[in-house]
């Protein structure tokens, strides 16, 4: 499809990437934000200030909609918002920022989507096959739109990349050569209103993919399991487990990781050589080998850099310890499955930081994973109340609210004693009091530090 003139929907990083990509190959651009507030001279600068770029806010005016070929809708713009049936009902395709990306990119790419872990598996996936392949770039969800380097990539590219189900809402053609879905547990159902609907988004990471492409799946989740089943019409499908030993898959051995391609057994290394904690981190890294290893990875490097990869940033990661006290910044943990991954975490009594924005979640597992490990949960929030109603039907009464993050740091450093720790996973997204889970991890690092002498 030739590109003369496109919309692109939102001014924040997603938006200002795509808009950029498509001046870099002379395409007209409508930037069009529904808030017709926004700051045109400020908007203006990020884009370059090129003459190919229209700014557009409030509605979308006629020669927009009479010109357009496509219109890339930014991942945090709902495919449902009522100027995209004026889109549509003007003939023009919508694209997520994915697709526009897959468009102008090149070379090979991994996939990686899934509710919980989709981060941390994919920096891992990006090291080893950087490590294999210098011509890697590492995009999208987590933290650099595909749109920002797929122009400097060529045939011998490799692109590993996190998908969000926001992002597979609105694609067409987008095909990777190693698909992986890494588990699924309800979550953004105020955007996808049913678990169905949200799981069906995912599984499209794998519609364009064909027998010759992989698709790798957790055996242990019975909803991933079963799109193996579906998968497996027109594509290959390698699934990976902790618990059970699937033929032909990556699983668990006498405490290492094996993996089955044909009639090959393969020893890929030691579960105690790994410097990542936790049972859910096992998942990430085995779902990791499987994703690599069909990159074209030799297991040799992988084996290297899986063991000497540490957690990434906001992920069940270590902070600082003070007055004998442990801090962990768990800050991704933006849902209950998430969260329920950091508290199993824990080894000590614990302070635990939770609440936020409301994405319509339960919390009944979260609250019966606290296992006898929370010592104090300190609510903050708009989900404070709701969580701590849940956390009184099962049980538990030793709840604290505090008016923001930096109160609830306040209070767990003043009670917290020696041989406890403190540990920020909230259950729920950071939207409301932070821009994002990364300025929320962020904020808490610096309370922390702030006690240290």
């Amino acid at each position: 499809m030739e590109i003369n003139t496109a919309i692109v929907a939102g001014t924040g990083k997603s938006g200002i990437s795509a808009t950029k990509l498509l001046v870099n190959h002379g395409v007209k651009v409508y930037l069009f934000d529904e808030n017709k507030d926004r700051d045109i001279e400020a908007i203006k600068e990020k884009t370059g200030d090129s003459e190919l770029v229209q700014i557009e806010l409030g509605e979308l005016g006629e020669d927009a909609l009479s010109s357009s070929q496509l219109m890339v809708i930014s991942p945090g713009i709902p495919v449902d918002a009522p100027f995209t049936d004026v889109v549509r009902n003007a003939g023009i395709p919508i694209w997520s920022e994915i697709e526009l990306a897959y468009h102008y990119g090149k070379g090979k790419i991994a996939a990686i989507t899934g509710t919980n872990g989709k981060t941390t598996t994919t920096a891992l996936v990006g090291e080893i096959v950087r490590a294999h392949n210098a011509k890697t770039i590492v995009v999208g969800n987590i933290g650099i739109p595909y749109t920002e380097l797929c122009d400097t990539t060529d045939d011998d590219s490799d692109t590993v990349a996190e998908i969000s189900s926001f992002q597979l809402e609105t694609v067409i053609d987008f095909h990777p050569n190693v698909s992986a879905i890494l588990n699924l547990t309800p979550d953004h159902l105020n955007r996808h209103y049913t678990f169905e609907n949200y799981g069906n988004v995912k599984f499209s990471i794998t519609k364009n993919q064909t027998m010759d492409d992989v698709t790798v799946l957790n055996y242990d989740d019975e909803h991933t399991r079963a799109m193996g089943e579906k998968a497996k019409d027109h594509c290959h499908v390698v699934y990976f487990s902790r618990l059970e030993k699937p033929a032909g898959g990556v699983y668990v051995e006498d405490g290492d990781i094996i993996l089955e391609d044909g009639d090959k057994k393969i020893n890929v290394l030691a579960i105690k050589d790994l410097k990542l904690m936790g049972a859910h981190n096992v998942e990430n890294v085995l779902a990791a080998v499987g994703i690599s290893y069909y990159m074209g990875v030799p297991v040799d490097v992988i084996r290297d850099v899986a063991t000497s990869f540490k957690a990434v940033a906001h992920r069940i990661e270590y902070v600082d310890t003070i007055d004998g006290v442990a801090y962990y910044n768990d800050s991704k943990g933006t849902n209950p499955d998430a969260a329920i991954k950091g508290i199993q975490a824990m080894v000590a009594p614990t302070f635990l930081i939770g609440g936020g924005y409301d994405k319509g979640s339960e919390y009944d597992e979260w609250i019966e994973a606290f296992d006898g490990k929370v010592k104090w949960l300190v609510l903050i929030g708009q989900t404070a109340q709701k969580i701590a109603d849940c956390a009184k039907r099962h049980g538990f009464n030793s709840i604290i609210f505090e008016e923001n993050l930096q109160d609830a740091v306040a209070y767990c450093h003043e009670n917290a004693v020696d041989g406890d720790a403190v540990l920020l996973s909230p259950a729920c997204a950071s939207w409301g009091q932070f821009d994002n889970y990364e300025q929320r991890g962020d904020m808490f690092k610096e309370y922390v530090r702030s006690y240290k002498e």
